[in-house]
């Protein structure tokens, strides 16, 4: 018992750089009380002493705001950080490992008595706060699932599932992309001189925004569209501020509006030397501001 104390401690201690010693995690720590008190509550529940190992995890749900079921199966050196707000079902099973951050939901979307209803956690899996985990499903060793993920259905192992509903990235779809990039790489952009040179000539395309609005869209026959999955994932819902698709199209378009902007304006500079005036003549437009106005 001792020896698996230490490992809960260890893991803690090597997982959270806000620990700054054991004795603090040993007193400060709820997510280790609530795994403490839960295999008190599941040595009871499995001897059928179901009421005195039901109400001994109320007693952990009091001191911790971690609600755990007598009858879920945790495995060892897991860590669940902050922990208010987690909720694990009567038949969820948590693997070797695995990290569980606050408010997450292991939970059920039948109510049948005696089948399966919650999900199964596979090894060294991690689960972002806010979660919701809905099933009798699996997901994967060492899968992610993003902050305030709503995942309804299994998750492959070392998959990325982000949104809601979760949308699945699978690691090697992303090895695929990388390849085929490095073996055809794309053409460098035009230089911005050959740009002022040839102002009637427009080399922008709009296969850039579809490619990104595509990325936007949750797949529902398949995984999503071949992404970074340490660039999806976020454990607290924080990513890049350039991470949204959306965000990147609208800088497109008013990079694109700018550059049409300059050149009607060098027109209307050319029709005046030549001496023909033109009315309602306008201002550059001022790319930098709207580019900070859709951030």
């Amino acid at each position: 018992m001792f020896e698996q104390l230490r490992e809960e401690i260890t893991c803690i201690h090597e997982r959270d750089p806000a620990a700054r010693s054991r004795i603090e995690i040993l007193l400060c720590y709820p997510g280790l009380h609530a795994i403490l008190i839960h295999r008190m509550a599941h040595g009871l529940w499995r001897r059928g002493w179901y009421l005195a190992g039901r109400c001994v995890s109320h007693c952990g749900r009091l001191l911790t705001g971690i609600e755990i079921h007598p009858g879920a199966q945790i495995g060892r050196r897991v860590f669940i950080d902050h922990g208010f707000g987690v909720v694990i079902g009567e038949t969820a099973e948590i693997g070797d490992d695995c990290t569980i951050y606050q408010g997450v939901t292991l939970g059920g979307t039948r109510l049948y008595k005696g089948e399966k209803r919650h999900p199964t956690l596979e090894t060294g899996v991690v689960v972002g706060a806010g979660a919701q985990i809905l099933g009798g499903f699996t997901v994967g060793a060492h899968a992610r699932i993003g902050s305030n993920a709503v995942v309804i259905k299994p998750v492959p192992s070392g998959a990325t599932a982000v949104g809601n509903p979760a949308r699945i990235i699978l690691p090697q779809d992303h090895a695929a992309d990388a390849a085929s990039g490095a073996a055809e790489p794309a053409p460098a952009p035009a230089a911005s001189t050959a740009q002022d040179e040839l102002p009637c000539q427009s080399e922008w395309t709009a296969r850039p925004l579809q490619e990104l609005l595509q990325r936007s869209r949750p797949n529902e026959d398949g995984p999503a569209a071949p992404a970074d999955p340490a660039e999806e994932f976020a454990a607290y819902g924080v990513g890049r501020a350039d991470d949204d698709p959306l965000v990147k199209v609208l800088h497109e378009l008013i990079n694109h509006t700018a550059q049409q902007d300059k050149r009607i304006h060098r027109l209307c500079q050319a029709m005046e030397d030549l001496g023909q005036r033109v009315e309602n003549g306008q201002r550059p437009l001022d790319v930098e501001r709207l580019n900070r106005m859709v951030d």
